[in-house]
């Protein structure tokens, strides 16, 4: 299989097959799951910096030991493996990485990655060189499969959106399997995702900050409406200025808010002041930071001036335009999630 096929091409040319379906989104907008038992599948370091830690480097001790009995039972152990839940009578797959350093004894943190439209785990799982860091800094990486390759985010995409997918109920039913699974932090649960993945992670801040600790969408937007989380949601974004699929200035046709349109929506809803200030220039890469945000809920968007619909540092196809190399966008979420737990 071709991981690095054109699917952002592929992106531009689907979409237009979703515009009669979609919802306009306010530019700055202030179900019981069946769990499977999972099956083995078959045979901020300093702002600005770019280069991931080395693969047997551990750098993230994690949180103290869990109190005896706390994980008793976990049988979850280090390796690669694919798993299924069954949500709403359909079986569902994701991917599940757990480092080599994982003690069974201490509670990880786990980071979702979602793939784009028309793209799949195993793309996304390289693309954003996720696996690695995982390995790095002893966290769980799961990387889950949508429906018909899309995810329901609201305005996008594909069949899932088309048939209103209930996707956060795909991701309870995965939380439910993992922690009685593994030894998961639930302070420490977090959502990245690439495209309609980032859509996606967004709608997951909207409606599930009960699990959700913090978002770091790359190349999306809000797609849903209302978006009224109870509680401030940390939220860090990357977009290129020239991507040609998900338009920096938004798309009408779409339904798609402009970039900054919807980090303004997530600065009113955390609490922030309308200020933005700089807190990264680097190459291509401009950083800016809302201030004041409710609850310590940082607002930062990093805009890749030229990039394209790509993962900045990362591997993707060079049909969605230029990837930024000043900015390593995995190793810069992470630092984000390590500073924001659930309060």
């Amino acid at each position: 299989m071709n991981r690095r096929a054109p699917t952002a091409l592929a992106l531009f040319v689907a979409l237009a097959g979703c515009a009669g379906d979609v919802v306009t989104v306010a530019a700055a907008d202030a179900s019981a799951a069946e769990v499977a038992t999972p099956v083995a599948a078959p045979g901020a370091p300093e702002v600005g910096a770019t280069d991931g830690p080395a693969a047997e480097e551990v750098v993230d001790a994690g949180p103290p030991r869990a109190d005896a009995g706390a994980c008793a039972g976990r049988v979850g152990a280090p390796g690669d493996r694919e798993q299924r839940v069954r949500v709403g009578g359909v079986e569902r797959v994701y991917r599940v990485h757990v480092p080599r350093s994982y003690d069974p004894a201490r509670p990880a943190m786990l980071v979702f990655n979602f793939h784009g439209y028309l793209s799949n785990e195993a793309q996304q799982a390289d693309w954003s060189n996720l696996d690695a860091a995982a390995d790095a800094r002893g966290f769980v990486a799961v990387h889950p499969r949508g429906r018909d390759t899309s995810w329901n985010a609201g305005v996008c995409c594909g069949a899932a959106m088309a048939r209103q997918d209930d996707d956060v109920a795909f991701v309870r039913a995965m939380l439910a399997s993992l922690e009685a699974e593994l030894c998961i932090d639930h302070r420490r649960v977090f959502a990245t995702g690439f495209s309609n993945g980032a859509f996606f992670a967004n709608r997951l801040a909207c409606e599930l900050s009960d699990r959700i600790a913090a978002i770091a969408p790359v190349a999306g937007l809000v797609g849903v409406a209302p978006c009224a989380p109870p509680r401030p949601v940390p939220v860090l974004n990357f977009h290129g200025d020239a991507d040609l699929v998900v338009p920096y200035q938004g798309s009408a046709l779409f339904g798609f808010p402009a970039v900054t349109d919807s980090m303004r929506g997530w600065a009113a809803r955390n609490g922030c002041g309308a200020a933005a200030t700089e807190v990264l220039r680097q190459g291509d890469a401009r950083c800016v930071s809302f201030s004041g945000c409710a609850a310590g809920a940082e607002v930062i968007l990093c805009t890749l001036s030229g990039g394209g619909h790509t993962w900045p540092g990362g591997d993707v196809s060079a049909l969605g335009g230029r990837t930024s190399r000043d900015l390593d966008a995995t190793r810069y979420l992470l630092d984000f999630f390590e500073r924001h737990p659930l309060p």
